[in-house]
C-alpha cells in the first residue's frame, strides 16, 4: 500500500483545522459488514456515511501505522466503502471532504480478528435451563492461559461483556459471566473468545455455540385457554361433537339389534321346544295297544 495516501489522511487528523476555515462539518458514521468482529482469512467491507455533499472519503487505522485509503463516492450516494480481504485488525476512523471543508471525525470502530488460538469452552451454570426472569452464570475456560475472555450475545443487539481471566485448580484459564434476566422475548445463544493482553484485538477461534432455554410461566409450553372460546375454534368442537354422538348412537344400534336377535333366537327355541312335547303326547296316546 503506498505511504502517500497514510501520509494524507494522517496529515489530515493532525492539522484539521488548516483545512476547515468555518468550522468541521458533522461527523460520518462508521460500520463493518458483515461485523466488527471477522475470521482472520475472510474479508470486511468498511462504509463510511457522511453527505451527499462529500466528494472524497478517507479512512486509516490508528493502529497500523502506513495503513490508509482515499476513496471517492458515486454521484448519488452519501457513502464510500473500503473492502479489504486481509483486513488488519485495529482501529479505524473515517471523515469526508467537501466543498467547505473537511468533516470531523468519525467514532472509532474496533476491528477484531478471530482465529489465533485454540477455541474455549463454554458451559451454563448449574444448567442451560434457566426461569423466565432469572439469572444465569456462563463458564468460559481454556487451556491457552489467556489474559481475558469476551462473551457476546448473538443476534440483532450483539451484547458483549469482557472480563479478566482467572485460573482454575487445573491450570486453565477461566471466566464467570453472570447473564440476566433471561426473558422468552427472543433467543439466548452467546460464544465466547479469549485473547492475550498484548494483542487485544487478536483472538481465538470462536467457543461453540450456547442456547439458553426459557422456562416457567413466560416460556415453555402455552397455558391453556380461559374464558370464553373465539368464534374460530367453535366449528372445530362442533365437528368433534357431532362424530362423537354419531358414534354413540351406532354403538347402541349394534346393542339394540344384538339384544333383538337374541330374543329372536330364544323366542324360535321356546317354540320349537313346546312343538316336540306336543308330537311326544301325541304318539304316546295314539300309540297304545288296547287289550284284547
Amino acid at each position: 500500500m503506498s505511504i502517500l495516501p497514510a501520509l494524507f489522511c494522517l496529515g489530515l487528523s493532525l492539522d484539521q483545522k488548516t483545512h476547515e476555515p468555518n468550522g468541521a462539518l458533522p461527523s460520518p458514521t462508521i460500520w463493518a459488514e458483515p461485523g466488527p468482529v471477522v475470521p482472520s482469512d475472510s474479508s470486511v467491507t468498511i462504509w463510511c456515511q457522511g453527505s451527499l455533499e462529500a466528494q472524497e472519503y478517507c479512512l486509516w487505522n490508528k493502529d497500523v501505522d502506513k495503513f490508509s485509503n482515499r476513496q471517492k463516492p458515486g454521484a448519488t450516494t452519501d457513502k464510500a466503502n473500503f473492502s479489504m480481504r486481509d483486513p488488519y485488525a485495529g482501529r479505524y476512523y473515517c471523515k469526508y471532504r467537501s466543498p467547505t471543508g473537511w468533516s470531523e471525525l468519525s467514532n472509532s470502530l474496533e476491528l477484531v480478528l478471530t482465529g489465533f488460538y485454540d477455541k474455549p469452552s463454554l458451559s451454563a451454570l448449574p444448567s442451560p435451563v434457566v426461569t423466565s426472569g432469572g439469572n444465569v452464570t456462563l463458564q468460559c475456560a481454556s487451556r491457552e492461559g489467556v489474559d481475558g475472555f469476551t462473551l457476546i450475545k448473538e443476534g440483532e443487539s450483539g451484547h458483549s461483556w469482557t472480563l479478566d481471566s482467572q485460573p482454575d485448580p487445573s491450570g486453565q484459564s477461566q471466566v464467570l459471566f453472570l447473564v440476566g434476566p433471561v426473558t422468552p422475548s427472543h433467543r439466548w445463544t452467546f460464544r465466547c473468545y479469549g485473547y492475550f493482553r498484548k494483542h487485544p484485538v487478536e483472538w481465538s477461534h470462536p467457543s461453540d455455540r450456547l442456547e439458553l432455554l426459557v422456562s416457567g410461566p413466560s416460556g415453555g409450553l402455552c397455558p391453556p385457554p380461559t374464558g370464553s372460546v373465539s368464534t374460530a375454534a367453535r366449528p372445530r368442537d362442533h365437528t368433534v361433537e357431532v362424530f362423537i354422538r354419531i358414534g354413540v348412537a351406532g354403538w347402541v344400534l349394534v346393542v339394540l339389534g344384538v339384544l333383538l336377535l337374541q330374543a329372536r333366537v330364544s323366542e324360535r327355541r321356546a317354540h320349537d321346544a313346546a312343538g316336540t312335547s306336543t308330537q311326544r303326547g301325541t304318539f304316546q296316546s295314539g300309540g297304545a295297544m288296547e287289550p284284547i
